[in-house]
């Protein structure tokens, strides 16, 4: 049904409009009615935009968005960055009394024992003995005899010139005796382990019976604390510039860093110490079969100079004196947040087990890399009987690594740990090996039944152990005696605070 009386109503409203438009207005008018037009648009303009708005909150979600980036982008930061250095950088200029030793006509040789990162540390410490002594440092002869059978001399490993040249403000260096005191009667020395200044300056007796010296051990020969700052200072100089690898070693390693660069930008160096020789040294045979087991027992019997044959395995492990095995890496990895993609350099030997056993970290970060997969064969020829050199390349990618993660304190640990912490506290994470135990047991017994509780458990366990600046510990509490300085951090593993100070600092 039509309403009439509207439609009236409506013809009437049309038909006087057009009769008040029809007539003629004056320009003021016009002018006002068109304002007042332009005002009613833009008052339904804008009421219909915030009606959009309110309709369609794409802006909001972008905002969270926004905000869900930042914080993986945050984790993802706390992941790889460096800690905080405060201001600190490597000092390693003597004071204004320091002297450069003048003893010319007096020499002294030396037997570097032990792996390369032993013989490395080893070597600046007869360094800084040689000056102390006031004797010319003959190059050193390196370890044959040790567990790699390694034949390389010297100038094999390092730049033979670059060491007495780097050093010649310090003491002079010989690469051989004279000829004429190849035959004299040399002083065959055990120096005392972890001696001080005082007891060098004693051995300088010697010189008044003997033009030589001869040094048949070179590792640990010198006191971690309580030495003068030049003498530190001089150890540093040593080990961070002097002892500077072989052309050919530092060309590859750059290659090698360069490669890892290019597949993923980022990347973790972990030093996997889960070769045969330390799983017989510690007795660390969990996760094993029973021949293993036995097979280790047998190469620790044998082994003269391993002075504890008989080890309870189960207590190693439960005191945190065990390498992580490759597992335990992997949950440890995962734990800190690290995803599967991460790019991982294994920096070892031969793991024991083989690929099997290596297969359980796999299991976790399938992207792993081994020098072998990034170099060549030709590459590696050289290198491939000389356990010194290949561990001379995986020195340096550990070195330059974001991330640094070492299994085992072993020497090479702690000599990356103190060389990274010299160049700027680059990120190092040392695992807690007794406190994860603790945790994966619990994980094992269902103890922990939340993945994520013990991830949060092994972050905070782990929060204070990424490579901050710290000064060095000393000894235990309680001990006494030597037996002491086995307790002090090595001065190699930090050297701070003698060889890092603040920016002021002179």
């Amino acid at each position: 049904m039509v309403n009439h009386r509207g439609s009236s109503h409506n013809h009437m409203r049309i038909a006087s409009t057009t009769k008040f438009i029809s007539r003629k207005q004056s320009p003021r008018t016009i002018a006002l009615y068109i304002l007042l037009l332009f005002a009613f648009s833009i008052f339904i303009f804008v009421f219909n935009a915030g009606n959009i708005v309110e309709d369609h909150p794409a802006p909001v979600i972008s905002i969270q968005s926004h905000r869900q980036t930042k914080f993986l982008q945050t984790a993802d930061d706390e992941l790889w960055d460096a800690p905080s250095r405060h201001g600190l950088r490597p000092c390693v200029k003597p004071t204004s009394r320091y002297k450069a030793a003048q003893g010319s006509d007096r020499y002294l040789t030396v037997k570097s024992n032990g792996g390369l990162n032993q013989m490395r540390t080893g070597i600046s410490d007869m360094v800084a003995v040689a000056h102390i002594m006031n004797a010319t440092l003959v190059i050193p002869q390196l370890d044959r005899r040790s567990f790699w059978q390694d034949s390389s001399t010297f100038s094999d490993i390092f730049d033979e010139l670059h060491f007495i040249t780097t050093l010649q403000g310090d003491l002079r260096i010989v690469r051989e005796l004279p000829k004429e005191l190849e035959l004299v009667p040399r002083a065959r020395k055990h120096f005392t382990s972890w001696s001080s200044m005082g007891y060098y300056k004693e051995m300088m007796q010697l010189w008044n019976d003997h033009q030589v010296i001869h040094v048949a051990k070179s590792d640990s020969r010198l006191a971690n604390n309580d030495l003068p700052l030049d003498i530190q200072r001089l150890r540093c100089r040593a080990l961070y510039h002097a002892l500077r690898f072989s052309p050919p070693i530092e060309s590859l390693g750059k290659k090698l860093v360069d490669r890892l660069r290019m597949r993923s930008g980022k990347y973790i160096a972990l030093h996997l110490r889960y070769e045969k020789d330390m799983l017989a040294f510690t007795g660390c045979t969990s996760g094993l079969t029973d021949a293993e087991s036995e097979e280790l027992r047998i190469m620790r019997e044998n082994t003269k100079h391993w002075k504890v044959k008989d080890i309870n395995s189960t207590e190693q492990r439960i005191g945190g004196f065990c390498p992580l095995t490759p597992k335990e890496v992997g949950i440890f990895l995962q734990a800190i947040g690290y995803p599967p993609s991460t790019l991982i350099y294994v920096a070892s030997g031969e793991i024991y087990g083989g690929d099997a056993r290596l297969s359980e970290l796999m299991s976790f970060f399938p992207n792993l890399v081994f020098k072998e997969k990034l170099a060549t064969k030709e590459e590696l020829n050289e290198f491939a009987k000389h356990a010194s050199q290949s561990a001379a390349l995986d020195y340096i990618v550990s070195l330059e690594s974001d991330v640094f993660v070492p299994s085992y304190s072993g020497n090479m640990a702690r000599a990356v740990e103190g060389h990274r912490r010299f160049l700027g506290h680059r990120k190092t994470i040392t695992p807690d090996r007794k406190g994860l135990v603790r945790l994966f047991d619990e994980l094992e017994s269902g103890q922990l039944r939340e993945t994520s509780s013990f991830s949060h458990l092994v972050q905070q366990m782990h929060k204070n152990r990424q490579g901050a600046p710290r000064k060095r510990k000393g000894p235990s509490p309680g001990i006494k005696g030597k037996a002491r300085f086995r307790t002090e951090e090595s001065f190699y593993e930090n050297p701070y605070p003698e060889c890092i100070c603040s920016s002021k600092a002179v």
